[in-house]
């Protein structure tokens, strides 16, 4: 293959969408797997739908989400700059080539003109209502005027747009990556705008011309833009350029198959049913792992093929195994259970010593950090499967760090039975005697005890839970007791023999 650049070229209008960071994603593994270079442009010459801050924001959570470009705002590079707004310029030289070249015109049509000719109240709009070649002849542009009368206006500085002039008759063809073959036919095009009235080019002009000049040699951008393509394409003719390669990724949906679109909530609890955030920053507050965010995203759309049931991927995994050739045509669904499922997954995955640094703050503020690393690590490695969520581990763990205030009460009316308490002094006896505190020795002891009063197991294990950890379920009760140790287990089975009675009978 060729050299690879791609682009992500987001506009800075708001909150970063699940949509673009996908497409930032599948841009950046694509680079990554083709030992490419990916670009970030910020295409911010809509100063309508301009909104402060974005731009900023937008950087931040790619660079949260490992999505750091090889050139771009930050990081420069050497087809700069990297801010449509700042290329003006260059649009206008490109304009004005396409204006002499008889490939594009100056329209001077008022808005009440142009909405008229839409809304069919106008006399040609018998003709079409799109402004096209049917009926640009008869509308206010540099087609249908004087020269000498076109230079007035322009002098007196009357507003303007550029329009591209569209062939009448002429089919577009584009070997789509994922789309496969698509055909465009010029009658449904208008005579798109290239320069606004305000002077900023459209997304149409401004990212032809960067595509070209920036050598991006693969278009990856949603399915919203493939209308857009052969006005793309005619640009491309017009300046005898090479168009790009060309992939235009599936919508997304939620859950109950409705378009996307922003919630106003305080939590992901509250989501009405069948519906999900599009906003990336709901599922980071939220505490969602990176890699869980980014693997759940790469598969809205992308599967890694037949025969190949690997679900849990790491980005590096997801660099391996990407290729736009797996990526489906139809929409893809937005399971905020599959995200829960994968984060608690990824958690799994991670290593205890990465993770305690993850912890560490919050155990300084709860005022647990009185422990060793060793002693944290263990405590992690008993805990990280049951995690969803690395602020679950305050909850689940809190009996590691502090001895249970209350008792689950669900539990007690279960499981402490008449004669728990009198097994459980017992046991006291036994594990005291030990000399190694480890969960082998620890079993034994119960077994043994249980054994002498003909009972099961569990009649000991049960009540043993809830008296060292104030819940019924949990990891191991044999490892749990051995990272206690035998000190804090004897104190808290004996306390719980005292007030646990007490309580039932309440």
């Amino acid at each position: 293959m060729a050299s690879v650049r791609v682009r992500f070229a987001p506009s800075p209008t708001g909150f970063v969408h699940i949509g673009s960071l996908r497409t930032a994603l599948y841009n950046y593994l694509f680079a990554r797997r083709n030992n490419g270079v990916f670009v970030l442009r910020i295409e911010d010459t809509d100063r309508t739908r301009y909104v402060e801050g974005a731009t900023e924001n937008l950087i931040r959570v790619l660079n949260w989400a490992g999505l750091v470009p090889d050139e771009g705002p930050e990081q420069e590079g050497p087809y700069g700059p990297y801010f449509q707004s700042q290329r003006t310029e260059i649009y206008h030289r490109y304009a004005q080539e396409l204006i002499e070249s008889g490939r594009a015109y100056y329209a001077f049509d008022t808005p009440e003109e142009l909405e008229s000719m839409r809304s069919g109240k106008l006399p040609q709009s018998a003709s079409s209502t799109r402004y096209n070649f049917l009926i640009r002849d008869s509308m206010c542009n540099s087609l249908s005027l004087s020269h000498r009368d076109v230079e007035r206006m322009l002098a007196d500085g009357m507003p303007y747009v550029v329009r591209l002039k569209m062939p009448a008759d002429r089919i577009f063809n584009v070997e789509d990556i994922i789309r496969g073959h698509v055909e465009f036919d010029s009658k449904e095009i208008d005579d798109q705008v290239l320069i606004k009235s305000d002077g900023y080019p459209t997304y149409h002009l401004a990212n032809v011309v960067d595509d070209h000049l920036m050598q991006i040699s693969h278009v990856i951008r949603g399915e919203e833009w493939l209308s857009s393509v052969p006005k793309h394409l005619y640009l491309y003719e017009c300046f005898s350029w090479q168009a790009p390669k060309m992939a235009h990724l599936p919508l997304i949906f939620n859950p109950d198959g409705t378009k996307m679109s922003k919630r106003d909530i305080t939590s992901l609890a509250d989501l009405p049913e069948g519906k999900v955030d599009p906003d990336v920053e709901s599922y980071i507050r939220a505490g969602f792992e990176r890699d869980a965010i980014l693997n759940a995203i790469a598969l809205l759309g992308w599967n890694p093929g037949d025969g190949h049931e690997q679900e849990v991927f790491s980005v590096t995994e997801l660099i391996e195994s990407f290729g736009l050739e797996r990526v489906n045509k139809s929409a893809a669904i937005f399971d905020l259970q599959k995200l829960r499922w994968l984060n608690k997954e990824h958690l799994g995955r991670m290593d205890e010593g990465d993770l305690l640094e993850r912890l560490k703050p919050g155990l300084a503020i709860k005022g647990w950090d009185r422990f060793s690393d060793d002693y944290y690590t263990r405590v992690i490695g008993l805990l990280k499967s049951r995690l969803s969520f690395v602020n679950d581990f305050f909850e689940y763990g809190a009996y590691f760090f502090q001895d249970p205030s209350e008792y689950e009460e669900k539990g007690l009316k279960k499981r402490w039975k008449a004669q728990s308490a009198n097994l459980m002094l017992e046991f006291c006896q036994e594990i005291d005697k030990l000399k190694s505190f480890n969960a082998g020795a620890i079993e034994e002891a119960l077994r043994q005890v249980a054994e002498r009063h003909d009972v099961g197991g569990g009649q000991i294990i049960h009540p043993v839970r809830l008296a060292v950890s104030g819940f019924s379920v949990g990891p191991g009760l044999f490892d749990l007791l051995e990272v206690l140790g035998k000190e804090r287990v004897i104190k808290r089975l004996k306390k719980a023999v005292e007030v646990i009675p007490a309580l039932l009978q309440q």
